[in-house]
């Protein structure tokens, strides 16, 4: 039965590369990439050989409770992970429970990240190819050390099966583990900084970890090399038993998976609450908006799209201070005007086949696109205008202020007015329903990159008033200018906005089915 598990596991990885030409060549692209990173990682366990011993154990073991914490960290948020041999698909086969503990552990290897990680963990027995003792306590420990990953992973899972079930977990797991994506840049300026501080301190903290379960399996070859057999012996048996424990909690979670499966139903709801609706104007411009509000607080990918918005301040600022100064700060508003207004030109596009009930019901296309206006508007507003004066109590340009409130809020309402147009003509490939909301979904990219970059052109082109204006208060130094661009911005932007709607909506209501028939294609 193990093997009939590994050779399951390995024909379904066979079969994800029997797809499209475009998708296997992203998949060797993404291969590649892996191997490059992998093959760089081997190359520099391997180089820390002739390295001290100290520094050696050190980055061993600090690297290898980091991949520890990582695998049973990433399950908890990467809801698109591999579940090809979830448990639940055997609640049905009467497999007993430790053939199928024992199949899903070694097929857990079977794969990208859990090869990789093997290969990496083999790749320590290098840095101790000082002696054979050492070659062989540093290839047990790779193996209980990888090991301890996937099994770990597997408990992780299988305790969180019910939340993973869930659609609210799913969502808003996929969007949490994109923020550390995001502050990459600032983490690891952190972390290189601290490192630089405290160099003294990560060899006692590797010892201090080496004696726990996350370093025990890393730190044999560093206790063998220093003339410490009984540290080794010691911490291999650390290593067998957090393995032992770790089987043993997953072989109860298993048990309790396969008897009572998690439930993925939802909770029933009482009726009779119209919400947004009753709040709203009874027009169908209201209609609209409150539907389109609806779908900004409740549809995941409305917030994938926007995540970066609360972590633009931690960015810009700690650009700022790179740079020896906080002026990156005073764009803030501008440049979140234009991420939010720019938001909705794929809002036709993520209403998918739902687009449906606004032809069917008669909406008139002004009313549409003033709807998905006013919705945007009512979640961008607030944020534009604290965005806009928030950083000045940190730079102290109060002078700056009327500039770029006029800037930031005539940004804003022009780029709604011109997402109105784009929306109405163009179809933009987005996630679909019920996808996560960074899943790259299949359409025509090169006309989405098209489209993008000539809207966000003829946006700057509509905003050179505004821009010129704050030129002129940057080389004359008064306020002047920025008062006039804190009347011109605002007015001209509803122009603009009113523009927008009215054109497009007079070409929704010409090509409604037409667009209607290009959303039918992606679902």
């Amino acid at each position: 039965m193990v093997a009939h598990l590994l050779r399951l596991k390995w024909r379904l990885l066979l079969n994800g590369f029997k797809r499209s030409p475009w998708q296997l060549v992203g998949i060797g692209l993404g291969l590649l990439y892996a191997l490059g990173m992998l093959t760089m990682l081997v190359g520099g366990l391997v180089a820390l050989r002739w390295a001290d011993p100290g520094i050696a154990h050190t980055v061993v073991v600090l690297g290898g409770a980091a991949t520890i914490i990582g695998w049973g960290v990433i399950p908890l948020v990467a809801s698109a992970g591999d579940m090809t041999l979830d448990p639940a698909r055997f609640t049905t086969f009467a497999i007993p429970p430790r053939q199928l503990l024992a199949g899903l552990a070694l097929a857990g290897f079977i794969g990208i990240p859990g090869l990789a990680t093997l290969l990496a963990a083999l790749g320590t027995v290098g840095t101790w190819w000082r002696s054979v003792p050492t070659a062989t306590g540093a290839l047990v420990g790779a193996v209980l050390g990888a090991m301890t990953c996937v099994v770990l992973s597997k408990v992780v899972t299988t305790a969180t099966a019910g939340l993973a079930s869930s659609r609210r977990f799913k969502d808003v797991s996929s969007i949490v583990v994109f923020v550390p994506l995001v502050l990459l840049g600032p983490i690891m300026v952190g972390i290189v900084d601290g490192i630089r501080g405290s160099a003294d301190y990560l060899p006692v903290l590797a010892r201090t970890v080496s004696w726990t379960p996350l370093g025990a399996a890393w730190s044999l070859g560093g206790e063998l090399d220093a003339g410490n057999p009984g540290a080794a012996g010691l911490k291999a048996l650390i290593a067998v038993a957090t393995i032992g424990f770790l089987l043993w909690c997953w072989h109860v979670l298993l048990q309790r998976a396969l008897v009572t499966p998690a439930y993925s139903g939802g909770p029933t709801r009482k009726g009779g609450k119209l919400g947004l609706f009753g709040v709203l104007p009874g027009t169908p411009a209201g209609a609209v908006a409150a539907r389109a509000l609806i779908y900004w607080l409740k549809d995941p990918r409305y917030a994938g799209s926007l995540v970066i918005i609360p972590l633009m301040p931690v960015i810009l600022f700690f650009a700022g201070n790179q740079n020896g100064g906080q002026g990156l700060l005073m764009i803030l508003g501008p440049l979140t005007a234009f991420m939010m207004a720019w938001s909705i030109s794929a809002d036709v596009s993520y209403d998918n086949t739902a687009f449906a009930l606004h032809l069917a019901s008669g909406v008139r296309g002004v009313d549409d696109r003033l709807g998905r206006a006013m919705a945007c508007l009512a979640i961008s507003l607030p944020v534009v205008l604290v965005f806009t004066a928030g950083p000045l109590f940190i730079t102290g340009d109060w002078a700056w202020l009327p500039n770029l409130l006029g800037l930031s809020l005539g940004t804003l309402f022009t780029g709604l007015g011109l997402s109105s147009v784009i929306s109405a003509r163009y179809n933009i490939a987005v996630p679909l329903p019920g996808d996560s909301p960074f899943k790259k979904p299949p359409g025509n990219v090169a006309q989405t990159l098209a489209v993008q970059a000539v809207g966000m052109g003829l946006l700057a082109l509509l905003l050179l008033p505004e821009l010129a204006l704050v030129v002129v208060q940057m080389v004359s130094g008064g306020p002047e200018a920025g008062w006039i661009n804190l009347v011109v911005g605002p007015l001209l932007g509803a122009v603009l906005l009113v523009v927008g709607v009215r054109l497009g909506g007079k070409w929704l209501d010409a090509r409604g089915p037409e667009l209607f028939a290009q959303l039918s294609v992606n679902k």
